[in-house]
């Protein structure tokens, strides 16, 4: 057990609150993250570690070499990984650390995310007790699902070669304590799709009769996206479709038939093929409705996040770095999710594992969800999740000895 790591990071315990709600107090978007990169970059200067700014935007890599020697069978370097983008959310908290940016809140817990991280490097910077090299990647944008990609053709890997990269993300209403993941498919490709409907419009009262009426083609439309999946793919594949959006008309003009409407949605798979289907039967149904009432349909499609898939050999070292925390017994499998995270290019580049901390639940087993309003990264893991990557590299880089032991 790794009991010392976690008692010496939670003796800072206190900075590191003040550093995550400092963070959820000036929440930043996509490639906006100036302020949280600026003060991550302080932190790891502060700390002696190496920095470099600026990677795909507003990305920072800090790399702290270890103090021992290697052992023949592990690996030079390791990657870990944290996002620091915030939401376009309003924030509906209360506390003093609620947000003071309005329209945009830290709802998914990257926050948190970036704090872990940086807690870690600062106990590593400490103690460099391990063999080998540790890059601590700090991504932008990761709910856009441009910010893994950003900084990969940025040269991350070609500037920053790695063995193997990992990610991690708080789960509500997973006890506090408790991680797991998966070999395989963990999260879901993530796409964004749309429609634009065009026809005529017209006067709804006095002649619809000499209209093309696109609310026609969208309401068809509506119940045959739900269709494709039960009918286009096996029972036992794992996918989501959904609409997210439609706009048309004008709220003042009922009666006036609108010449367009738009319909936004997203779709979730596992598998390309999958992907591939979702793609053609959403267009191929637009465009033949579209036909059939006289109107047209213009289709985009736009792929976001493929599936983030771990690497199986990887699991166990990920899950022993948290066993040596935790116990063995609350390090669990994590179902499948068709949630979707950007982390899933970086597995594309690099063999990996992306892991999930509890991030609580209350008494009555109620909690509030990422992406929501009332939502709160849990500041009693921030230890525990900073002690996970201490682990991680100890598993990983733990010295010549250890290795042979």
């Amino acid at each position: 057990m790794r009991q010392d790591v976690l008692n010496d990071i939670k003796a800072y315990e206190p900075e590191l609150t003040e550093i995550r709600r400092d963070i959820h107090r000036h929440p930043e978007t996509r490639f906006e993250e100036h302020r949280t990169a600026a003060l991550v970059a302080a932190k790891l200067r502060e700390w002696g570690i190496e920095v470099t700014e600026g990677i795909g935007g507003t990305g920072v890599v800090g790399t702290l070499r270890g103090g021992r020697a290697a052992g023949s069978n592990q690996p030079r370097a390791i990657g870990l990984r944290a996002d620091m983008d915030a939401l376009f959310i309003q924030e509906e908290n209360s506390f003093a650390h609620a947000s003071t940016v309005p329209g945009k809140m830290h709802a998914c817990g990257h926050d948190g995310h970036t704090t872990m991280l940086l807690g870690a490097a600062k106990y590593l910077a400490r103690k460099p007790d391990f063999a080998g090299t540790v890059h601590f990647i700090f991504q932008p944008a990761e709910e856009a699902g441009t910010g893994a990609p950003a900084m990969i053709r940025d040269g991350l890997f070609e500037r920053f070669p790695v063995d193997a990269v990992y990610g991690m993300h708080n789960t509500p209403g997973m006890p506090v304590g408790q991680f797991a993941t998966r070999p395989g498919p963990i999260l879901a490709g993530a796409d964004f799709w749309g429609v634009t409907f065009q026809g005529t419009g017209g006067h709804g009262g006095a002649a619809p009769h000499l209209a093309t009426d696109v609310t026609v083609v969208l309401g068809h439309f509506l119940l045959a996206v739900h269709t494709i999946l039960p009918r286009n793919l096996k029972p036992t594949e794992s996918a989501a479709l959904s609409v997210g959006h439609v706009n048309g008309g004008t709220f003042g003009s009922p009666n006036v038939m609108p010449a367009k409407v738009t319909v936004r949605g997203t779709a979730r798979y596992f598998r390309p093929e999958a992907q591939a289907v979702i793609k053609a039967r959403l267009q191929a149904l637009a465009e033949t409705l579209a036909a059939a009432h006289g109107c047209t349909a213009e289709f985009t499609y736009e792929a976001l996040c493929p599936p983030t898939v771990n690497t199986p050999e990887k699991v166990p070292v990920a899950n022993a770095a948290a066993a040596a925390l935790v116990g063995e017994a609350q390090v669990g499998e994590f179902p499948m999710s068709t949630g979707g995270e950007d982390f899933a290019f970086m597995l594309q580049e690099k063999p990996g594992v992306f892991m999930r901390i509890g991030n609580g639940v209350n008494a009555d087993g109620s909690f509030h969800n990422v992406h929501t309003p009332q939502y709160d990264f849990n500041d009693d893991i921030l230890a525990l999740g900073a002690a996970y990557w201490a682990s991680l590299v100890q598993q990983e880089l733990g010295g010549a000895e250890e290795n042979r032991a």
